[in-house]
């Protein structure tokens, strides 16, 4: 990639963190009070996003090697990850950032195709393992409310039903995304946005072969290389897991829960449905809003106060910015011109 380009994804990052500092509405003394209070917790947590990190690294070096060799070193997977995250909270609409760069850095090692398909099958891996880790969180929440030990009405039946019903045709879809190929369809479906009609036309008429062969190399992980798919799913089913440790770690400092497996169990629901909240408001950039408001619903759920959904909800910011400006800064690092390959 051309520093030019880069330096473009860049500075996007970095108005989209200093939009998302201006526009936090916490103030300094209590950032800085819970920063003491959640205090070698908090270097816990940031380390833990690190193994994190590894893991997601690793799942899309599987899904790499599943169409051919894999030139590029893993420490270049892992900062393409990590940058790839940062671009994807700071942007509107997620992916809008994160994924148009790691494939255009990843170009010179595997070529147009490749880098398009394995970083499009990374982020439908990435997603279809939260839609199963949210139907997880469902039977979890209803073994739990059948022990007594978390509440179930009228309400939360609904909500329940609801994250069955989305997380079932998200499955599907992408089930269905797996067999076919889903590049294609993606583009006939923006032909029919207004305004979006005659760009998606003319682009799938020129790159209608490259389209189809990326949907090909899609569909082969699959029906092909169903080791390399179960092994990258897990992976990434296993990090959102991991992934409850951050709060778990919270809910210690304020003796939430009833300590032991329970309270990671709680740590894992509220996670669960705190990030499917979230990504229903994917279109804000860093969350903004939907994380705070998942976090103090879940919490309340799970028969919590309010001063540890704010807590938890600020601890999280904190990593993320974190490891967003880590994310932006590993853009200027590490780079280096290389040959295609085809």
């Amino acid at each position: 990639m051309k520093n030019k380009t880069r330096n473009i994804f860049f500075a996007f990052g970095l108005i989209a963190v200093i939009v998302m500092l201006f526009t936090f509405k916490v103030s300094f003394a209590q950032l800085w009070a819970d920063i003491c209070h959640a205090g070698y917790w908090l270097w816990a947590i940031l380390g833990l996003w690190i193994v994190l990190y590894v893991m997601n690294a690793w799942t899309w070096r599987i899904i790499i090697q599943g169409s051919g060799d894999c030139p590029i070193p893993f420490w270049k997977i892992l900062k393409l990850t990590i940058t790839g995250f940062a671009l994807n909270y700071a942007t509107p609409a997620g992916l809008m950032g994160g994924e148009p760069y790691k494939i255009m850095e990843l170009k010179p090692y595997i070529g147009t195709q490749r880098a398009t398909s394995s970083v499009l099958l990374f982020a439908m891996m990435h997603i279809f393992a939260h839609f199963w880790f949210w139907v997880s969180s469902i039977v979890v929440y209803g073994a739990l409310a059948l022990y007594g030990l978390l509440p179930m009405n009228v309400g939360m039946v609904l909500v329940l039903l609801f994250m069955l019903c989305f997380c079932g045709g998200g499955i599907y879809l992408f089930i269905r995304g797996y067999h076919n190929g889903m590049v294609v369809k993606l583009i006939r479906f923006i032909s029919h946005i207004p305004g979006l009609k005659q760009w998606g036309r003319a682009f799938e008429e020129n790159h209608r072969e490259d389209l189809q062969k990326i949907d090909r190399q899609i569909s082969e992980l699959q029906s092909q290389n169903q080791r390399s798919f179960y092994a990258s799913f897990a992976l990434e089913y296993v990090g959102r897991v991991l992934q409850s440790l951050e709060i778990y770690f919270m809910l210690l400092l304020f003796d939430a829960g009833t300590g032991g497996g329970l309270t990671f169990v709680y740590a894992f629901l509220i996670l669960s449905f705190t990030s499917l909240f979230a990504n229903l408001l994917f279109f804000l950039p860093l969350q903004l809003g939907g994380r705070e408001g998942g976090f103090a619903m879940s919490v309340a759920q799970m028969g919590m106060t309010a001063d540890i959904g704010m807590f938890v909800s600020i601890i999280c910011r904190v990593r993320e910015l974190f490891w967003t400006a880590i994310g932006l800064l590993l853009m200027k690092v590490g780079n280096s011109s290389e040959t295609i390959k085809n």
